[in-house]
């Protein structure tokens, strides 16, 4: 029986990760590029994706095509930005096969009901990812950091067959029966750590002079994590926060190099989200409300959007 093949939308650091891994190994995969000029500038450039890992450098050949492809898909990863998300599924919608596999892999919260909203008649399932990878050119990824990714369907308890491809491609996965637990406690750590970075310009290491500030964020966010009805989730919180700043101290945070880059960030997903969840449930959130404040301004005056 042949394996079915594994369409990759969105060729950015983690889908191009992802991509090579799953094709180093055997799996049919496929890229599906924006238009035309990206397959062709793909193709001129040999229609391969460079993985660095370990210090070593391997091209490995991966057909591509555009989206307006006819070929049906069955097993879809959505590896875009969460805010590209629903243009993206939308685009290719008409292609997936009844029943399709739709992976979503998008930072924080809200983009994935987006998305399982408009797919109906596909099984939408979550994957939170904590591997770290950066392109420093077009169709080369590094691999720079190991980590672990969770899947799991909040509708659908039932693992899918397919998640050994994950383990014998060398891709760390483990399904989970509270996903949304996951993807909530990975938000709430960005929501501690990921504005302020921007805020004091300083790598994450560079928080520790603001212990009291981000203690104060941690509470508020620990409450609304319990409002959520996600109490797994709000455990220890501020003790990760401290540890994870610890950990990634010499590092810049993705929210700190998007605005550096003058890129749009996932405010809306991640910060957004947390504040808009506590004005649903009427829970009050000061600290975090002011944050998003401060934030905007700081993004308006680099002219990021801050939708």
């Amino acid at each position: 029986m042949m394996p079915i093949t594994w369409h990759i939308l969105g060729a950015g650091s983690l889908g191009s990760l992802w991509a090579a891994r799953l094709a180093r190994s055997g799996l049919p995969v496929r890229l599906i590029l924006r238009n035309d000029a990206r397959l062709a500038a793909y193709q001129a450039q040999g229609g391969c994706l460079t993985l660095s890992q370990y210090g070593q450098e391997q091209a490995i050949a991966i057909s591509a095509q555009t989206l307006d492809a006819d070929e049906p898909i069955q097993r879809l990863l959505v590896a875009c930005k969460a805010y590209d998300a629903v243009p993206a599924v939308q685009s290719i919608a008409r292609r997936l096969t009844v029943n399709a596999e739709v992976i979503l892999l998008q930072n924080g919260l809200g983009s994935q009901d987006a998305v399982a909203a408009i797919l109906a008649d596909s099984r939408c399932i979550f994957a939170s990812s904590t591997e770290g990878a950066f392109r420093p050119r077009d169709w080369h990824v590094v691999f720079a950091g190991q980590g672990h990714n969770w899947l799991g369907d909040p509708h659908k308890p039932t693992a899918p067959q397919w998640l050994a491809e994950l383990s014998d491609s060398g891709i760390p996965q483990e399904w989970s029966a509270d996903i949304l637990g996951r993807l909530w406690r990975k938000l709430a750590l960005n929501c501690a750590i990921n504005p302020l970075t921007v805020l004091y310009d300083c790598r994450n290491g560079g928080l520790l002079q603001y212990a009291d500030e981000v203690r104060g964020l941690c509470d508020e966010l620990t409450g609304l994590l319990r409002a959520c009805d996600q109490p797994q989730a709000a455990q220890e919180l501020h003790s990760e926060v401290l540890r994870v700043i610890q950990a990634t101290a010499a590092n810049y945070s993705s929210m700190y190099q998007d605005v550096a880059h003058r890129r749009r960030s996932e405010i809306h997903y991640l910060l957004g989200h947390a504040c808009a969840e506590g004005l649903r449930l009427g829970y009050p959130l000061p600290r975090l409300n002011r944050l998003q404040e401060r934030l905007i301004e700081r993004l308006a005056q680099h002219g990021i959007r801050t939708d």
